[in-house]
């Protein structure tokens, strides 16, 4: 297993070697500002269908090809209408994905067949460096076996592909930890695919309108075409079985959390104390059997430290995870999108109990 260290600064023999050996048609783990990719040549099919098999990703659920600039961009799509360059002039580079008419360069491998591509710009210096190295663009999903929680760090990611790639390229825990906002414009508006850093609002300062698709807090059925990764299938989850706790009502959510006590649960919560402190103050006495842990404070940071977490309570053989939900609005609408697939839709509402 190869990993070069990166942290600090890019080595520039191992930047020689990585480039040679993406143009080979072999994989790389590279670190991107959302979460680590694995990657390589987009215009090879055949590479690219390596990493469908490293991965074991369904092969309906297609690539995002990264460019280092408008130049390269431009080769991989056809038209691009006048929303679409506004888009993307305010969000690229960075954590920003557009669904625009694919150029015949770009392989059906990476698109599912779809005559459409998934064009993404990342802002990692680390990332640009190696596409602008390489010049030509990369085709990469998250680094991460099919259906598990993004890796945001090396050590999240070794276990599971460390040996199915020619090099690990570590650059440190990723900014953002969640994936990049995905768009397509549909009839001249902008439709949200797959939430990310980027929110609604900041799409709708640029463009006045924004629409969000149904499937971002709902579930696309299997016989569905999907045009963007993370709409289908398993994601995002850990073996243990999840289940999300999306009541705002404390009171509420003390009966619903005291019908699982008989089981070996985990909570995770805004804080460490805060969902502790207001159990203790309901003297429910299973607490001291029962492990909590905080996701973080604010949005930025549960973004940031979701994937890692549930990764390390996974380990921990615990019967059933519980995770505190967030109002789904700005960036809280990205995590809850991602919570409800980590979760696969196991949700406590008030009143209700876990559905399965």
């Amino acid at each position: 297993m190869r990993v070069f260290n990166w942290k600090e600064n890019i080595n520039e023999k191992e930047l020689n070697i990585i480039v040679s050996k993406i143009k080979e048609g072999e994989l790389i783990v590279f670190p991107t500002e959302t979460v680590y990719g694995i990657g390589t040549n987009a215009l090879d099919g055949e590479a690219c269908k390596k990493i469908f098999e490293a991965k074991g990703r369904p092969a309906d659920n297609p690539l995002i090809v990264h460019v280092c600039n408008l130049e390269m961009l431009k080769k991989c799509v056809g038209n691009i209408n006048h929303i679409e360059e506004k888009l993307i002039n305010a969000f690229m580079p960075g954590p920003f994905t557009l669904i625009l008419e694919k150029a015949k360069e770009i392989p059906a491998s990476v698109t599912a067949g779809l005559n459409t591509v998934a064009i993404r710009m990342p802002s990692n210096e680390i990332a640009r460096t190696i596409i602008e190295k390489a010049n030509v663009p990369i085709a990469a999903p998250s680094a991460n076996e099919s259906g598990k929680p993004s890796g945001t760090n090396i050590e999240d990611i070794k276990e599971e592909l460390g040996e199915k790639v020619f090099a690990l390229i570590d650059g440190g825990s990723t900014e953002i930890g969640l994936e990049s906002t995905v768009v397509k414009v549909v009839d001249g508006i902008p439709k949200i695919l797959r939430p990310g850093k980027i929110t609604a609002e900041d799409i709708r300062n640029v463009v006045g309108t924004v629409n969000i698709d149904e499937h971002v807090l709902g579930k696309v059925e299997k016989e569905e075409k999907v045009e963007s990764p993370g709409m289908k299938h398993r994601h995002y989850a850990p073996k243990t079985k999840c289940v999300l706790l999306d009541i705002e009502d404390e009171i509420q959510k003390i009966k619903e959390i005291n019908k699982l006590v008989n089981q070996n649960i985990c909570f995770i919560g805004f804080t460490e104390t805060g969902l502790k402190l207001s159990l203790l103050e309901n003297k429910l006495n299973y607490l001291t059997k029962t492990d909590f842990y905080s996701y973080g404070d604010t949005l930025e940071e549960i973004s940031k430290n979701i994937f890692s977490l549930l990764r390390k309570v996974d380990k921990k053989n615990y019967d059933l995870i519980v995770i505190e939900g967030v109002k789904p609005e700005g960036l809280g609408l990205a995590i809850m999108n991602r919570l409800l697939r980590t979760c696969e839709y196991n949700v406590i509402k008030q009143s209700e109990n876990i559905e399965s």
